[in-house]
């Protein structure tokens, strides 16, 4: 993944733009591929570890209602993460997890793999998708972490 955190390193320099993470079911792992580079704190301004409804609430602005109207991993959800960040940070490009990495908590609406993401850039509508990963728990972290910094690097060439 270091390629790919590199190619969006010298786009997000292009185009001097600030991007900042918030993770749910990723834990940090995409805030740790992209300060893995060296010279990130040229375009990387910080990461968001928001693991429980209440710290998604208190440090990125998701309402109440939101949560438990449609859960945490949910299109609703995520797109009011992803604004968040933007809201309490430097950044002008966000990216967000939140899914069910297993190997329980899944269910029949959304089976352990389901992650939600969602890109949010000043001034332009959140872009979000949903995928449905297999494989164990590190796994579906793993493709996750990946979908995400493809997102941003899509986001940075758009």
């Amino acid at each position: 993944m270091q390629q790919l955190v590199c190619e969006i390193a010298k786009k997000a320099i292009e185009k001097k733009v600030m991007i900042a993470t918030a993770e749910s079911c990723t834990g940090g792992w995409i805030a740790q591929e992209i300060t893995a580079v060296a010279g990130s704190s040229e375009w990387f301004d910080r990461g968001f570890v928001t693991y429980s409804n209440q710290s998604k609430q208190e440090m990125l602005g998701v309402s109440e209602q939101t949560l438990e109207t449609f859960g945490a991993v949910s299109e609703n959800v995520v797109i009011e993460m992803a604004e968040g960040v933007l809201l309490h940070s430097s950044a002008q490009l966000s990216v967000v997890t939140s899914g069910i990495a297993g190997p329980g908590g899944g269910s029949e609406e959304k089976p352990v793999g389901t992650v939600w993401f969602a890109w949010a850039v000043h001034e332009k509508p959140t872009r979000t998708a949903v995928f449905q990963f297999n494989g164990d728990r590190e796994s579906v972290r793993k493709q996750a972490v990946r979908v995400a910094l493809e997102g941003i690097l899509h986001n940075l060439t758009i």
